[in-house]
């Protein structure tokens, strides 16, 4: 016979169930005070609750056909297994892989992310990035993320690590621990955009070095917004390796294309 009292697991139910309701107004109502922007387009996303424009997630296109076999950039001959950079020099890095090619409406999209405190974009690529890249990352077996540091001065002036906020959201949708404290960047550098290949390797030289936590991993899987000429991935994973970690794979939201 019952005695009027809810049970132990109908409570649980019942609290689960006014949390989810909690939360479900919290975003409307968080939406309807801060509306959502698109991270491709950079508008207001509609309708509410939305987190991309549908005509612009039709406009995010992955990375399809032929790639180089070492950096995935894009090719336009099958045939080919390297890319011009990657057929030209050797990278520190075992292989990697790139989710978009960066055009246009990549551009725009990072570039919000990077400098106009778009931290939310950042945040929806990891997700995407996840589920895109999933199937290839358990494959290479990779045990954790680590993502490419910035210099503390442009960290305290920007407010985030664009590749930490990705790295995050990726590891929350894989189950895969993030390590912050792998590499640290000592030299703050002049941005990579504004160098030509030769330039990039020597701003770089000598711009990381191994953070203070002793690394334990043996696969890692270094993340970073955009891949150029990969001389970035290169100066990170010739630090991780030099801390014993055995094979480094990366993951970049976008890339440039692999022609001469």
């Amino acid at each position: 016979m019952g005695n009027g009292k809810k049970s132990d697991g109908a409570k649980s139910l019942h609290n689960t169930g006014f949390v989810a309701a909690g939360r479900l107004i919290g975003n409307f109502c968080l939406d309807l005070l801060y509306p959502r922007r698109c991270p491709v387009c950079d508008e207001i996303v509609v309708p509410t609750g939305k987190i991309i424009c549908k005509k612009c997630l039709d406009r995010l296109v992955p990375v399809q056909g032929p790639r180089c076999f070492r950096c995935s950039k894009p090719l336009m001959k099958a045939e080919d297994e390297f890319c011009y950079d990657c057929g030209g020099k050797p990278h520190s890095y075992n292989r990697g892989i790139a989710v978009f090619s960066y055009g246009s409406v990549l551009a725009k999209s990072l570039y919000q992310l990077k400098y106009h405190n778009r931290k939310e974009y950042g945040v929806f690529y990891g997700k995407y990035a996840a589920r895109y890249a999933e199937k290839q990352i358990r494959k290479w077996g990779i045990e954790a993320l680590i993502p490419v540091p910035i210099h503390p001065k442009r960290l305290a002036k920007r407010g985030y690590n664009q590749a930490q906020v990705i790295a995050q959201e990726m590891g929350k949708c894989l189950c895969l621990p993030v390590e912050t404290g792998a590499v640290k960047r000592i030299h703050n550098t002049k941005p990579q955009k504004e160098l030509g290949a030769s330039e990039r390797r020597k701003n770089l030289e000598k711009a990381f070095v191994p953070g203070k936590k002793k690394m334990v991993w043996k696969r890692v899987l270094v993340v970073d917004d955009i891949y150029t000429t990969g001389s970035t991935i290169d100066a990170v994973s010739k630090v991780l390796k030099k801390s014993g970690v055995e094979e480094v794979y990366f993951l970049t939201i976008a890339i440039g294309n692999g022609q001469n």
